[in-house]
């Protein structure tokens, strides 16, 4: 019998990043779309600003960054609780609960926060 190959630390994170289970999945994706999009309305108010446009209300930029990481949290947990059953293993299918609203929180945490540093620090200054 041949010995087990040990494998790097490297492989080991790739496979497991390939092989992700599905809820987590899930909910990374809904919280990342949600603040992709969320962050480029705000780069759009925060260029326009920027440009001497003069909309309504003034400068809200801080109220924008409020409501963005209240709707991306919000979206994330609701859009898990949805879309996400808690994993059964070999018992009766899933049901969603409130940990399918506590996985998404938590993976909508720090995508939103990722999401808008990258937004305001790398993008924002590219387009001057």
């Amino acid at each position: 019998m041949t010995p087990v190959r040990r494998r790097s630390w490297l492989e080991v994170r790739w496979r497991q990043f390939r092989n992700a289970p599905r809820p987590v999945v899930r909910a990374v994706l809904s919280s990342l779309i949600v603040a992709v999009v969320l962050a480029g309305l705000y780069l759009a108010y925060d260029v326009a600003l920027d440009r001497g446009v003069r909309l309504p209300g003034g400068d809200l930029r801080a109220a924008a960054v409020v409501v963005y990481v209240a709707v991306v949290l919000v979206v994330g947990s609701g859009g898990t609780l949805l879309g996400v059953p808690v994993p059964s293993g070999s018992g009766p299918p899933g049901r969603r609960t409130g940990w399918s609203a506590a996985l998404g929180f938590f993976a909508a945490v720090p995508i939103a926060y990722l999401v808008l540093v990258a937004t305001v620090q790398i993008v924002r200054p590219l387009l001057g």
